[in-house]
């Protein structure tokens, strides 16, 4: 069996369904042999336009439309092109045209309730007429592109990865071999279906498992997180999945009152992936919904990308998280030596189905377990390349000896287990120490718990060293209480990493991020260096306000940017 389709119609069954709970609670359903039916219907109306072997952007709102969309486009070979509807208020924007030309795409497919906002990009709505019985099994191999998954665009332009039939099937028995002989039944969740977290471990594992998927909104999860774990508890899901944001988010907004009628006890996984997994979120999930069945052992922490289709690592089922400290000082020299009461970081798991060698930054050769160094990945599931991109693709894909996938990503193996510990160019370099700005971020938050996102990076100075700039969302307040905010993140952050350091203030929302939830660093640099912030409170060293320019427009001039008191506790 070389394509998907193949694979997921020898699973048909009225038995099996997808159920899609709207934002007011009511079910939606879809057995598997109506979903065969509709998506046969499609991908009839895709060949009749000429659409084969053409990419196709899906803009649908969650739903099961667009899961009938997408398999029609398998159906049909179609590449698809997953991706998130507009904001209503620009129907037409950037972005999608900006990828439709990326792509050669001629036109788009939505659902009829936006269909007319969407019309100035060639929007269409599969017809009614078209008849499943006309559909004529396509030819279909292993190579055959199946989608095309753009990455997010937290680090460069977003890029259409080619994602075969054979790096499915592969990816996807990737997943099946975590549950050791325990097959899932029933997956719950709440990702964008153009994530491909939520596309692949979501919705293409329930049909490759014959499993039942049972799903909501985003927007749904977001504003009412209780919703989520009520899905897994009533429908009784053994698998669910999340980047770490979604397990911190049910932490600090489920109330006591909801938590009394949860019922977690039917999870065997929650995989958590996507973004850096932190040792406090899964700590502190586990106290708070132990009183509703959540175990230790169901935690699933991996870690993938597009370009490899999704999973790379991941623990096995039943195995749990497992969590070791690590020395600071030797994490910022690039070395993982374990010390009691260090920095903890959460393990991906065994490398099984993939071939994964840390190598140093510079491709010269691999590093020694514990050492720190380039991802590097290969085997069946690591994609084509990027769509009309051949330079890329060969420097991203064709490392080495032209088999390996260059993640871009840091880490190392120790003990069989794979730790992640950032990407290389969001790395900031002050006085010879490597600092991660994961681990700003999170120092800041520690000092302000009721603040929002934050986002760290750094700054190129004269002498050609980096100054760290701190970018901290807070509720808006008056300026005494802005002031001893900033007081407190900054002496916080300061004291334990021993640098000098610029903060910034910001209104909730001014931390941009990717339609996946990852933060879009390099964006927040740029906006930073063109006046494009507006802070509610600055405290720049002097550095950086010479970087920005004395006298200029920019908002953060330094007149209107006081440097901070430094009080002797900063040691350069």
């Amino acid at each position: 069996m070389t394509d998907l389709v193949t694979h997921i119609r020898s699973n048909l069954s009225d038995d099996r369904e997808l159920v899609f709970v709207r934002d007011d609670g009511t079910p939606t359903r879809l057995t598997f042999t109506e979903l065969d039916r509709r998506a046969r219907a499609t991908a009839v109306w895709l060949t009749e336009h000429g659409l084969t072997d053409r990419p196709v952007p899906l803009l649908y709102p969650a739903g099961l439309e667009f899961t009938v969309a997408f398999l029609g486009c398998l159906y049909a070979r179609v590449p698809a092109i997953p991706a998130p509807l507009p904001d209503a208020g620009a129907p037409h924007s950037n972005r999608v045209r900006a990828l439709m030309r990326d792509a050669g795409a001629r036109l788009v497919l939505t659902d009829a309730a936006h269909a007319s906002t969407l019309s100035g990009i060639s929007a269409r709505v599969v017809g009614p007429c078209a008849d499943p019985d006309g559909w004529t099994p396509p030819a279909l191999a292993a190579g055959t592109v199946a989608y095309l998954q753009y990455t997010s665009g937290s680090t460069s332009e977003p890029r259409g990865v080619e994602v075969s039939h054979g790096n499915l099937l592969h990816n996807l028995g990737l997943f099946r071999a975590l549950t050791r002989g325990r097959p899932v039944r029933r997956l719950a969740g709440w990702l964008p279906h153009y994530h491909d977290m939520g596309l692949v471990g979501l919705q293409l594992q329930a049909l490759h498992a014959g499993a039942d998927l049972v799903f909501m909104s985003p927007a749904a999860f977001v504003a009412r997180p209780v919703r989520w774990l009520e899905l897994i508890g009533r429908y009784a899901a053994d698998w669910t999945v999340s980047p770490d944001f979604g397990y911190a988010w049910c932490t600090r907004r489920i109330t006591d009152e909801q938590l009394t009628g949860l019922n977690l006890a039917t999870l065997t996984m929650a995989l958590s992936g996507a973004e850096p997994i932190r040792a406090g979120t899964l700590a502190d999930f586990e106290r708070r919904f132990a009183p509703a069945g959540f175990r230790p052992t169901m935690w699933n922490p991996g870690y993938g990308l597009a370009e490899c289709t999704l999973m790379v690592t991941c623990t096995p089922q039943g195995q749990g998280a497992t969590v070791r400290t690590f020395a600071a000082a030797a994490l910022e020299r690039h070395e993982a030596v374990p010390e009691p009461g260090g920095v903890p970081l959460v393990a991906c798991g065994p490398v099984s189905g993939l071939d994964l060698q840390i190598m140093e930054t510079d491709g010269s050769g691999p590093v020694p377990d514990g050492g720190i160094g380039e991802i590097w990945v290969a085997g069946p599931s690591v994609a084509l390349g990027y769509r009309g991109r051949p330079e890329e693709t060969l420097a991203a894909f064709h490392a080495g000896d032209g088999r390996w996938l260059r993640t871009g990503d840091l880490g190392f193996l120790l003990d069989g287990q794979l730790y992640v510990t950032g990407r290389i160019k969001d790395v900031v370099i002050v006085n010879g120490r490597n600092l991660y700005p994961q681990d700003l971020e999170e120092a800041a938050l520690r000092a302000n718990p009721t603040a929002g996102r934050s986002t760290a990076f750094g700054l190129r100075r004269p002498d050609g060293g980096e100054h760290v700039i701190l970018i901290q969302e807070v509720r808006r307040g008056h300026s005494a209480a802005l002031g001893e905010t900033a007081d407190r993140v900054m002496d916080l952050v300061t004291k334990e990493f021993g640098i000098p350091l610029s903060l910034l203030l910001v209104p909730r929302g001014a931390v941009r991020q990717t339609t996946s939830g990852k933060l879009r660093r390099r964006h927040m640099r740029e906006l930073f260096l063109g006046g494009g912030l507006t802070p509610l409170h600055a405290e720049l060293e002097p550095a950086v306000s010479a970087l920005l320019g004395a006298g200029s427009a920019h908002p953060l001039r330094p007149a209107e940017a006081p440097s901070h008191p430094w009080s002797g506790h900063v040691r350069l």
